[in-house]
């Protein structure tokens, strides 16, 4: 597979890259990958939480922002 950058955009990778000890292809190999963990970690989430729903396991909107609160508190 071959990925096509604009020199703008390239010139940012090689920046990051070299600021972070790594070549731009590991770089943008490293980026990928990652992100696509977050987005499989996000998906099973969403449907944990759909699943949660139909089975009723909801809370009241102010018990969310008391969870909330307390996290921040933290």
């Amino acid at each position: 597979m071959e990925v096509h950058f604009s020199p703008d955009v390239e010139t940012r990778l090689q920046q990051v890259a070299v600021a972070n000890g790594k070549d731009a292809e590991q770089l943008v190999k490293e980026t990928v990958a990652r992100m696509l963990e977050n987005q499989a970690r996000f998906i099973a989430g969403v449907q944990k939480g759909i699943e949660q729903a139909d089975r009723g396991e909801l809370i009241e909107h102010k018990e969310m922002l008391d969870r909330i609160d307390r996290l921040f508190q933290s």
